[in-house]
């Protein structure tokens, strides 16, 4: 039988597994610049603050957690309320299986509907895969940051990659909050339509 991806907002008892699945990077990659794997305590109140104002989302395979993927705040000024930062870590067994692509197109969909218009995404080279996987879903290169990061005793650039969502109007709507977007029509259909809700229901995502 066919396994369905299910793709739903985090839960707090869905923490322990995500940090899982983030710890090789850690320990193994340049892809992501901490040394140190976070203790469950602190990755939790990390992930909790983030879900506070931003999508965090995972896909589940046959009950088990194999990918997340969340945007975070970009900076911190006003003119930067606009523009959100996003990440994504999938287990190595679901490379390749469409899991990403579908996490970041309902991530996407969400920070639309909340208002934001830009999303950037820094990557640690050489990581050829999310360069790729990046440009297919429509980012497009806007900068480097040269050396900008030391990790596994070599020095890094960081290239960084930007999608808008929306046209940069004048006058932008203020973004709003994942829990203020719960509230909307468009955000509650945008679950149930695959079956689920925005409570943390699963909601089907068909493979690609």
């Amino acid at each position: 039988m066919k396994e369905t991806p299910i793709i739903r907002l985090v839960k707090n008892a869905d923490i322990a597994e995500i940090l899982k699945i983030y710890k090789p990077f850690i320990a193994s990659t340049s892809f992501t610049p901490e040394y140190d794997i976070p203790n469950l305590q602190n990755f939790s109140a990390r992930i909790e603050s983030i879900m506070n104002y931003y999508p965090v989302l995972v896909c589940e395979v046959s009950n088990n957690i194999v990918g997340y993927a969340y945007a975070k705040k970009y900076r911190a000024a006003q003119g930067h309320l606009w523009s959100a930062e996003s990440s994504i870590y999938v287990s190595p067994g679901y490379h390749g299986k469409w899991i990403a692509t579908n996490l970041y197109k309902a991530l996407f969909a969400i920070l639309k509907l909340q208002n934001f218009i830009n999303v950037f995404a820094g990557i640690v080279l050489p990581n050829e895969r999310s360069e790729k996987f990046h440009k297919n879903l429509g980012f497009q290169e806007v900068g480097i940051f040269r050396k900008g990061i030391y990790k596994l005793g070599n020095w890094h650039d960081v290239k960084w990659y930007q999608l808008n969502l929306s046209d940069h109007v004048t006058n932008p709507t203020l973004p709003k909050s994942i829990t203020e977007a719960m509230n909307q029509t468009e955000l509650i259909s945008f679950f149930e339509k695959k079956g689920g809700s925005v409570s943390g229901e699963k909601s089907k995502m068909d493979l690609e």
